[in-house]
């Protein structure tokens, strides 16, 4: 289609032409009062101008109104902005009263707008009607008395009927522009405000960070899962004893189980009706990872220091994914080796220490890792204001987390919000 002419084939126009129109139900109420219907075609129809805005700007002053403005004006004149973009209007009840006023203009320039446009759309085709019957040598239509009478066809000449699609087309161009004003003054009034701007970022980011949380959760679980599942099923088909096999099945079965909880959980978070955090296990389910490690082959000895139910929910649910993620390291590319987990709780911290001799051989379990686990392990203990290093350290391998404990009643302490490098934290 011809460029120009594009604009005037789109729904969106027509959608825009409603939306306007609809405006003079509010001068067709005011009507009934003044000056009557069978007189808004005169000079006193006017006033139907002017009469309605205080009680525009008084609806405008209800919360809900900026609600039902914003919906219409999201249905009808962008109704195309459903490719995930943030939305043009906010469809949202009056927080403020900046919003107010700003909903009140709206309702004025609309109300105004729509009017003009109800008053064309009855009286140009009217107009062109009357071309067309003045060429035909019949009488013309009587002309409204607001229009002007030089632009109201009499005398019956022929050329009148080259003119009948001025009307039409001048109303056309006039819907267009119209609709393109009333959707440009929507972004600006009924557009977000700074505050809700604000809000839907705040919004975004938690949702980022919350998928960002989850994802590590799977890996987390999921992956010492499987690399415990591996193991054992490795280590019961070397051994060749019915007993070990029996204690392979039972150590699978129980990481299985909690990997699946923990998935169930996650999918619960997905779909929003998750019970909560509390949920979560702790560092007060340490036991079960120290008993998955040795069902794997790991000789580990833990030490345990200071309360730990004193330590927050937060903190504990990181540093038992911290732990977690350790000890699968340990498995999947160290083997059977001794390890040693030791966990203090002291004033203000909390204190991991995850230790391993290096193995000469990389363990059969063994598979490209990419670091990510190290990396989540690093931004666990960044996003809750502490630090965490891994690397080798005396000839072994250490896993050490230093986390922030807030003193009982006291605000969470947040992340330094500085750039961070991909290498460990001292």
């Amino acid at each position: 289609m011809f460029a120009p002419l594009r604009p005037y084939a789109r729904a969106i126009t027509f959608t825009r032409w409603l939306h306007l129109v609809m405006a003079c139900v509010v001068g067709t109420l005011f009507a009934f009062v003044a000056p009557g219907l069978a007189r808004m075609d005169e000079v006193r129809g006017l006033w139907l101008l002017v009469l309605p805005l205080p009680f525009l700007f008084a609806a405008a002053t209800v919360p809900g109104v900026r609600l039902s403005e914003g919906t219409q004006a999201r249905l009808l004149l962008f109704p195309h902005d459903r490719d995930g973009r943030p939305p043009a209007v906010a469809a949202s009840a009056s927080a403020s009263w900046g919003d107010r006023w700003r909903t009140g203009l709206w309702m004025a320039l609309r109300y105004e707008l729509g009017m003009l446009t109800a008053f064309l759309s009855v009286h140009l085709p009217f107009l062109a009607a009357a071309l067309v019957a003045s060429a035909g040598g019949t009488e013309a239509p009587e002309k409204p008395p607001v229009w002007p009478s030089p632009l109201w066809p009499s005398g019956g000449e022929a050329w009148h009927a080259a003119l009948a699609p001025l009307p039409l087309a001048g109303l056309a161009a006039f819907v267009v522009a119209a609709g393109a004003l009333t959707a440009g003054a929507a972004r600006r009034l009924l557009g977000p405000s700074a505050a809700e701007r604000i809000a839907a970022l705040e919004e975004r980011t938690d949702r980022l960070l919350e998928h960002n949380r989850l994802a590590r959760e799977l890996h987390d679980s999921i992956g010492h899962a499987l690399t415990v599942a591996v193991v054992q099923a490795g280590a019961a088909r070397a051994a060749g004893s019915e007993e070990f096999t029996r204690l392979a099945l039972t150590a699978i079965e129980e990481t299985g189980r909690h990997a699946l909880e923990d998935l169930e959980r996650v999918l619960r978070t997905l779909r929003e009706d998750a019970p909560g955090p509390g949920g979560r296990p702790t560092l007060a389910d340490t036991e079960r990872l120290l008993a998955a490690a040795r069902g794997s082959g790991a000789h580990v000895t833990a030490e345990v220091t200071g309360p730990l139910e004193a330590v927050p929910g937060p903190v504990s649910r990181e540093g038992y994914r911290i732990v977690q993620e350790a000890l699968t390291n340990v498995v999947r590319h160290a083997g059977p080796v001794p390890v040693s987990v030791r966990i203090a709780v002291r004033e203000g911290a909390l204190e991991l220490d995850i230790r391993n001799p290096l193995p000469e051989r990389p363990a059969a379990a063994g598979g490209p890792g990419g670091g990510s686990g190290l990396r989540g392990i690093r931004e666990r203990a960044a996003l809750l204001g502490g630090r965490a290093e891994t690397g080798e350290h005396d000839g072994g391998w250490r896993v050490r987390a230093l986390l922030p404990v807030p003193a009982p009643g006291a605000p969470p302490r947040a992340p330094a919000l500085k750039r961070r490098t991909g290498r460990a934290v001292a």
